[in-house]
């Protein structure tokens, strides 16, 4: 009921309906670029994170937090460094696993491979949920029985399903009566596994450990130990501690060494992204700085009038304050309400434009991940409505400097 003065005349000045009328345009495009710029900031962080946080599920559930292999590429005896390294903190599972590049070729078709030999008992430990078998499980996997469970993507374009026969070729020779041959040999596929990536899809296949020692001339013999952490940011400074222990003879990466640049350039996406953003919330501050430049001088004669009245510059100043700050308020409100809500909602909302419209935002044949992903933080909205709100006040002090320097003697001469 008892409002100060200067709260009272600018919420006047706010939504007079005898002001300028290109002015209250300038205002309530200043109050729309803002909620806007607010809105767009808000979601596209949430999509940004979304993606990242997809992004690292998905590699790190294909790729090992911390590997542990010998220098040559070959770990022998690795039954007793298994033992010691599950108890390791952090530690959630460990697998051995032998692993080359290798060229799977059906009839014609031939296809560079990731061949990775696993042993059923360990490999649950390590894989992530995500991780789906398709008509078959890693149980089926049998030493000598030299069955391979291919990725969808690549038994997609060797054209084979379960049950068919491929010839996998090692890139290493063998002297034989006939000459120098490559070393091949005849799997059955058993099974299709399937991850969500098309790339990992697409290069990837299994078969048992022994059978992939056989297969690599490696008896006994690993390429290393795969271990998955409770704490993948855990990882690097476990692998400093592993390789301390262990030694010189063992070589230990974390998953930062194959992948950090990746996520670290996702980072720096981020960053800019948000800068750029930023830019149409500052476009709607100038836009206001205008608004409140001319609606001083629309209202000289006011100001004029009230400073024969006895009211001091300083209030005077308040009052364009509380009138331009009202309306980057208003817009940074509406702004971070209809941007959570989109943002809680993008996953809903882009299916449905897509099948309105018939088109792909992303496709799976191109992309990592074919869905708009969000995972709205409640910090971004913080800090983005704190700096909006900020950053609107700010814009308000040089029209409200003006307004506090208007002498009235020089405003009323001509009135």
């Amino acid at each position: 009921m008892f409002r100060p003065l200067e709260l009272f005349i600018g919420q006047r000045y706010t939504h007079s309906r005898r002001r300028n009328r290109f002015i209250s345009f300038i205002s309530f495009a200043s109050m729309l670029g803002i909620m806007l710029g607010v809105m767009v900031l808000i979601t596209i962080l949430s999509i940004m994170n979304g993606f990242e946080k997809e992004l690292r599920s998905r590699i790190l559930g294909v790729v090992a937090h911390v590997t542990v292999s010998g220098t040559d590429g070959k770990l022998s005896d690795w039954m007793p460094n298994y033992e010691k390294l599950v108890k390791e903190p952090h530690v959630l599972g460990a697998a051995p696993y032998v692993q080359k590049q290798v060229m799977i070729a059906n009839s014609n078709l031939l296809r560079g491979t990731l061949l990775q030999g696993i042993h059923p008992d360990y490999q649950d430990q390590v894989n992530e949920q995500g991780f789906s078998l398709l008509e078959s499980s890693f149980k089926d996997l049998k030493p000598r029985s030299y069955g391979i469970i291919l990725g969808a993507g690549l038994a997609n374009a060797l054209q084979v399903v379960p049950g068919d026969k491929v010839t996998v070729v090692v890139p290493q020779v063998q002297v034989t009566p006939a000459g120098v041959l490559p070393r091949l040999r005849r799997f059955t596929v058993i099974g299709i596994h399937q991850f969500g990536m098309q790339e990992f899809d697409k290069m990837t296949a299994f078969v048992h450990l022994e059978d992939a020692e056989r297969l690599f001339k490696m008896p006994g013999q690993v390429s290393g130990i795969r271990l998955k952490l409770d704490d993948l940011f855990a990882a690097q400074p476990l692998a400093h501690e592993l390789q301390t222990k262990l030694g010189n003879q063992f070589e230990v990466a974390d998953w930062s060494k194959e992948h950090g640049n990746f996520f670290r350039a996702v980072k720096t996406e981020k960053i800019a992204m948000t800068l750029i953003l930023f830019l149409v919330v500052a476009v709607a501050l100038f836009n206001l700085v205008a608004s409140l430049v001319m609606a001083v001088n629309d209202k000289q004669a006011d100001i004029a009038i009230l400073r024969t009245f006895g009211l001091e510059p300083n209030r005077v100043m308040r009052i364009f304050m509380i009138q331009g700050s009202i309306i980057g308020i208003f817009g940074t409100l509406v702004g971070v309400v209809l941007g959570v809500l989109l943002s809680l909602n993008i996953e809903t909302i882009v299916p449905a434009l897509e099948n309105t419209f018939g088109f792909k935002v992303f496709p799976a044949d191109i992309f990592y991940i074919s869905e708009v992903p969000s995972d709205l933080h409640w910090s971004d909205v913080w800090w983005i409505a704190a700096a909006a709100l900020v950053f609107s006040v700010l814009a308000t002090i040089y029209p409200a400097r003006r307004a506090a320097a208007v002498q009235p003697a020089e405003s009323l001469r001509y009135e």
